[in-house]
């Protein structure tokens, strides 16, 4: 039976991005210009992108509640669209220098955003699996894109087993939780025995799962390595969009799942603390640029977690106290994609062909040869770091204030350490770029030049960042609200 119109359109935007995906790869033998497949790719994550506001206009459950288009999909749909389009642009003149295929780069691209709407969207489980499927193998073959490079094979390999044993977990989790409740819809799953051990032990396969996604510590490992040997616009993906649907399905399951808030609450407790330090510690060794910004991104998975014990602990406040912390963890997942997009795609262009230029030692004298890259960098730096007048303070800001409301004192009192540990090694690039002499050699090269696109990523991506550090009202505005995820 063909799909209603309804459920179309509520799965409009992946709908979109598959499409051109495969277009691309359709029109591969044919078309041989890069331009055109930018082109195509643009315009198609701009089309899904757009198409999130159609499928928003439509609200309710699709396909006979595997999809839910609600006010929490139409704003992670916004956003890994976002995201889709940010690392097009960036990609491009990256492609071009490494010499790598146009069509595939886009088509898995667009293959990888579909899967994350997928997630972010998903009502019941194995739907959530679909996505987190078709975004993990896109996901796989994009790391060894550049395949004449042993770190970047290496990233694929280590990236595929591992994430190969995490997508096991998380499927028999899948299925224990089923023979727990009798079913897969989040949405029937209200009066689940939260005392069950079939079901307890089905929620902890699912978090160790989505735990491998967004790079909690212990399920960290893979982390540095693939970020590392993946081509640099990919590490830019790897750190904003994958990771904000796996939050967007952990979320889905809070609003839905009573027992699993139940009993996730000292899982996520312990979870922030160990992954907020395994982040930071690990990121004051590092001279490599890309390793730390890695390094880095563990360390706000641990502050993002922060944000889940307080929903986990506030969830069953019936005048909506958990609502707030619903907001911290979009917005900071906001301003994260935004600076994290930003500082690789500078990392990219200024790594030169072959990714050479990664080390701390390369960046020395960058504020001399190329300032206004050094600037944006630095201000990219200062919002990881949670400076006021980023949007990165306020991420920071709403995540701790959702703590303390959920007295958890001790949570925030370690998020607080980890910021200030966090401070050292952000400063010590921005102090390698203006206070230290770059080599003869560096000196005397000419600058590198950005190109249009790149130009343009890195201007949307700045001046999100003040923005929202200046406005963030307008955006706590929309996703501050009771039903903010539709029950």
């Amino acid at each position: 039976m063909f799909p209603r119109t309804d459920d179309l359109l509520r799965a409009l935007p992946e709908l979109i991005w598959c499409g051109f995906g495969m277009l691309a790869m359709l029109l591969q033998p044919f078309v041989r210009s890069r331009h055109f497949f930018t082109g195509l790719a643009l315009v198609g994550a701009v089309g899904g992108t757009g198409a999130a506001f159609v499928a928003g206009a439509t609200p309710g459950e699709g396909f006979y509640g595997l999809i839910e288009s609600d006010v929490f999909s139409f704003f992670f749909r916004l956003l890994v669209g976002l995201v889709a389009v940010l690392v097009v642009l960036a990609a491009d003149s990256y492609l071009e220098r490494e010499n790598l295929p146009f069509a595939e780069f886009y088509a898995l691209l667009l293959f990888a955003t579909a899967g994350m709407g997928v997630l972010a969207s998903a009502r019941e489980l194995l739907t959530a699996f679909i996505g987190l499927e078709l975004s993990s193998i896109s996901s796989y073959i994009l790391a060894g894109f550049r395949r004449d490079s042993t770190k970047s094979s290496e990233a694929s390999l280590k990236y595929f087993l591992l994430g190969s044993f995490a997508t096991a977990f998380f499927l028999y989790g899948i299925a224990l939780v089923y023979g727990a409740t009798g079913t897969t819809n989040l949405g029937r799953m209200d009066d689940a025995d939260p005392g069950s051990n079939l079901l307890k032990l089905g929620l902890s396969l699912i978090l160790i799962g989505i735990g491998f996604k967004v790079a909690a510590a212990p399920f960290q490992i893979w982390t540095p390595d693939v970020y590392e040997g993946a081509p640099t616009p990919v590490t830019a993906l790897f750190s904003a969009g994958p990771k904000a649907a796996a939050f967007a399905l952990l979320l889905r399951i809070f609003a839905s799942v009573p027992a699993a808030t139940h009993f996730w609450f000292w899982a996520f407790w312990v979870l922030a603390a160990l992954t907020m330090f395994a982040g930071n510690l690990g990121a004051l060794l590092q001279t490599n640029v890309k390793r730390l910004l890695a390094y880095s991104s563990i360390a706000h998975a641990g502050y993002i977690l922060v944000a889940f014990a307080a929903v986990t602990f506030m969830a069953n406040d019936l005048n909506g106290g958990a609502t707030p912390a619903y907001a911290a963890v979009l917005f900071y997942l906001l301003s994260y994609a935004l600076v994290k997009i930003g500082a690789f795609t500078i990392v990219s262009e200024i790594g030169g062909w072959g990714e050479k230029n990664l080390t701390l030692d390369d960046y020395a004298g960058l504020a001399q040869r190329q300032p206004v890259a050094a600037a944006a960098l630095s201000l990219y730096l200062l919002s990881l770091l949670g400076l006021p007048v980023t949007a990165g303070f306020f991420g920071k800001f709403y995540i701790f204030k959702a703590a303390v409301n959920s007295h958890l004192i001790w949570l925030a009192v370690l998020m607080a350490i980890n910021s200030i540990i966090g401070a050292y090694y952000y400063l010590r690039v921005i102090v390698v770029m203006y206070m230290r002499e770059g080599s003869a050699e560096a000196m005397a090269a000419a600058p590198v030049r950005f190109p249009v696109a790149v130009n343009v990523v890195l201007a949307v991506t700045a001046i999100g960042t003040v923005y929202f550090g200046l406005f963030p009202n307008q955006v706590l505005n929309f996703i501050l609200q009771p039903n903010l995820i539709a029950h």
